[in-house]
This record gives C-alpha cells, structure tokens and sequence, in this order.
C-alpha cells in the first residue's frame, strides 16, 4: 500500500520523499547518497546562463566576481519543479519539498502554486506534496534538511517530519558575516554610504536571518578576526537549552576555507562540539553575499 500504515483510521504516508533548492548548499555526495534531488535556481554571469549540467566552478565563479563580473540569480521554474514533484507521485510516493526563504526569492510561492495545482489532480491517489518555507538559506536550509532526513530514516511519517520542521524552523540560527559590503548594497541590504564609509575603515558587518527569513544587520565589527568571533559569540548568546543538543554545526563560505575552519575552531573551544560540515555557498546565495563570506548554522533557542 505504498508504504502506508494505518493510525486512528487514517492512513498517513510513511514511504515519503524529501526534495529541497539548489540553495541548500549541501555536498553532491550527500544529496546523491540520499537521494534528494534539488529544484535549481540558475544564474547568469558574463552574459551566459548556467546551472544544470552548465556549472562553473566555485573557485572561478568567485574569482569572476572578484574580477567585477556581477551575477544575477532566477528562480525555482514552476515547470521543472512540477516535473520533480510529479517523477515522485506518479510512482505513489508523496513530497516534503523544503524551500528556500519566501523572504529572499520567489521559488518557494512556484513551489506551493505547483504543489496546490498537483494535490488536487492526484486527490484521489493518495499522495500529496508539502511545501515547507524553511525561512532559510544556504547551509542553514541544508541544515533543515538534513534534520528531516534524519527524521525519516529513523522512521516518522510525511506529517510527522513537516509537523517538526513547521514547529522548529525558528530554531535554525543563521549567523554570517561578509568580507565585501558593497555586495550587500546590490542586495539593497545596506546603503551606498554604508558601504562606502565601512569599507575605507575596515567595518564588516555581522548580519542574521530573521524570523521572517530576511536578512539583517545585527552588528558590525573593525576587522576580520572580529568579525568571525562575533559570529561565534552569537552563537554562545542564542543556542540557549540547545547547547548540548547540537550534534553538528554546518558552515559555509564564499572561497575562504580558512576562515570556515578558523570559526569551527572557534567553536571547539568554546562550546566543545567536534562535528561539523564545511561547504562552500553556490552562486544563488553567493551572487548577494559575494567572496569572502562565512556563514555559521546550528539550532538554538532563538534566531
């Protein structure tokens, strides 16, 4: 019965499947081990569309950019979205798509218009496709992600693991800073005058992602060693009763392994936690955060 059990009278679907953006950030590898596939969101540099099976390099897209080649980004295609989501349900198996922010792109609101369109073609098949706005981005969304992977290889229902992420997605913590902030007033993050005056003395600003899955300026610093221990200290400040509940801390970089490592350092120290992955951000997110940025994900009590 496609992997459905009965509870109360209800079926509730068990054989479910977890598909997310290519803004999650996560490794190839991981994705591929378990078999989550990613809607994409292309962009354009240099005047030449990529994604797909057409990739640059991390390394050369943000050269790229440091070279003054400025990206632009697109959205999840309603139409590529309601192939993956139908690849699943044709073969009885229902969707627990994880979204990036609505807050920052469009591609969650395709998302929820294709899945609302499919839930009522396929009504009578019981299957069905959640969207869940994980009002987060980069490794942050990856971090969501894998949460709710291990939540279904440890056996929770669709319902169950969209129930968790709806009822925790406030508790994945974003904290980051950039090397670059005229990046930021492309985004409209900051002002002309913001980034004017902080890059001829020094100021990096320490940024988050709000409640409403928005990034915001919480703090600026002189220096770049500041600046990455004040995303440290953050931390220390907003884990809260999740301090030993963290068993992995996800970082993300613009082309700056070091300081990724430098960070998780950082937190060794001060917070004992040994496990983390390190994987740099992908040209969505990078386009607006630029090279140099360094990202730092857990689950606390508070963003």
């Amino acid at each position: 019965m496609n992997g459905r059990h009965r509870r109360k009278g209800v079926y509730i679907m068990k054989n479910f499947a977890i598909t997310t953006d290519s803004t999650s950030d996560l490794p190839e590898s991981y994705l591929k081990e378990k078999g989550i596939p990613e809607a994409l969101l292309s962009y354009s540099l240099g005047g030449k569309i990529y994604g797909g099976e057409e990739k640059l390099e991390v390394k050369e897209f943000y050269d790229m950019m440091r070279n003054g080649q400025m990206p632009t980004t697109q959205a999840a295609n309603p139409e590529e979205l309601r192939e993956m989501f139908q690849g699943y349900l044709d073969k009885g198996i229902s969707v627990l798509h994880l979204s990036f922010s609505s807050a920052l792109s469009s591609s969650c609101s395709n998302a929820m218009m294709v899945a609302e369109e499919l839930n009522e073609t396929y009504s009578q098949k019981d299957v069905k496709v959640i969207v869940v706005d994980t009002l987060a981005a980069s490794l942050g969304e990856g971090l969501v992600v894998y949460k709710a992977q291990e939540m279904k290889e440890a056996g929770k229902t669709l319902e169950e693991t969209a129930k968790w992420v709806e009822d925790h997605k406030l508790n994945f913590c974003h904290q980051f800073t950039v090397d670059d902030l005229f990046h930021l007033f492309r985004g409209g993050r900051v002002s002309r005058f913001t980034a004017v005056a902080g890059s001829l003395i020094k100021v990096k600003p320490v940024l988050h992602v709000d409640d409403e899955g928005r990034l915001i300026p919480i703090g600026k610093v002189r220096g770049r060693k500041k600046s990455l221990a004040a995303l440290v200290e953050n931390m220390e400040r907003t884990i809260g009763s999740y301090r030993d509940k963290n068993d992995i801390i996800f970082i993300s970089h613009g082309d700056c392994q070091e300081d990724a490592e430098y960070v998780a350092s950082l937190i060794k120290e001060r917070l004992g936690i040994e496990k983390f992955l390190i994987g740099p951000i992908g040209p969505t997110i990078g386009t607006h955060s630029g090279p140099g940025t360094v990202a730092l994900f857990y689950m606390g009590d508070k963003r």
